[in-house]
């Protein structure tokens, strides 16, 4: 490998190295750093790109965060690029859960403890609140996919207890694939604008 490659590697590493320790509350609070990360200070993806890649992580078996990071890190250096930022985000977060399975049971108690738990889980409500927010511009790009979001919120609110998530994702793919299909019939075209470019979809 190159020198250039070598380097792309270690800053995937490390980058995801750095991200794990902060990502409290699972991968979707990750969404906000990892977007900064690697679409406005590198600019190696585009944030359609995460959107996408965080779609796919979140719709397939496995913790999102080890997910995306793999997936990202083979958008951007192939198999390679996805072992290192895959490694990346395993090693703080394994290292970090063995020395708090010791420390739990004796630190539980602790109100001090307790209280920065607490404000945790505040921040963390925030971060996903964001992230949905950061992700919802690049998904609602017309009225059928704004249709599709309010259903499948109306339905988590309402029929969580009867219904997986895995349902409600493929029938999510289904729908998109039918809508193409039918709008590809019509000879219809939609375009929509991001903030980083515009997209043309012949659907």
């Amino acid at each position: 490998m190159t020198a250039l490659q070598w380097k792309i590697l270690w800053h995937l590493f490390v980058m995801f190295l750095k991200i794990s320790p902060v990502t409290f509350g699972g991968g979707y609070a990750m969404i906000p750093i990892i977007e900064r990360e690697v679409v406005e200070k590198r600019k190696w993806l585009q944030a359609q790109d995460i959107s996408d890649i965080f779609a796919i992580a979140g719709s397939v078996p496995g913790a999102i965060a080890v997910n995306s990071a793999t997936f990202i890190g083979y958008r951007i250096a192939g198999v390679k690029g996805a072992i290192a930022a895959t490694l990346g985000i395993l090693l703080p977060t394994f290292c970090i859960v063995i020395v708090l399975s010791i420390l739990f049971m004796e630190m539980k108690d602790n109100p001090k403890v307790e209280a920065a738990f607490l404000s945790i889980r505040a921040t963390i409500v925030a971060l996903i609140f964001y992230a949905a927010y950061r992700t919802g511009k690049t998904a609602a790009v017309d009225k059928i996919s704004i249709m599709l979001i309010a259903g499948t919120v109306a339905v988590m609110c309402f029929f969580h207890r009867y219904i997986h998530p895995v349902l409600l994702i493929f029938g999510g793919a289904v729908s998109g694939i039918v809508i193409i299909g039918m709008r590809k019939k019509l000879g219809r075209k939609t375009t929509f604008q991001t903030d980083e470019q515009v997209y043309d979809y012949m659907i």
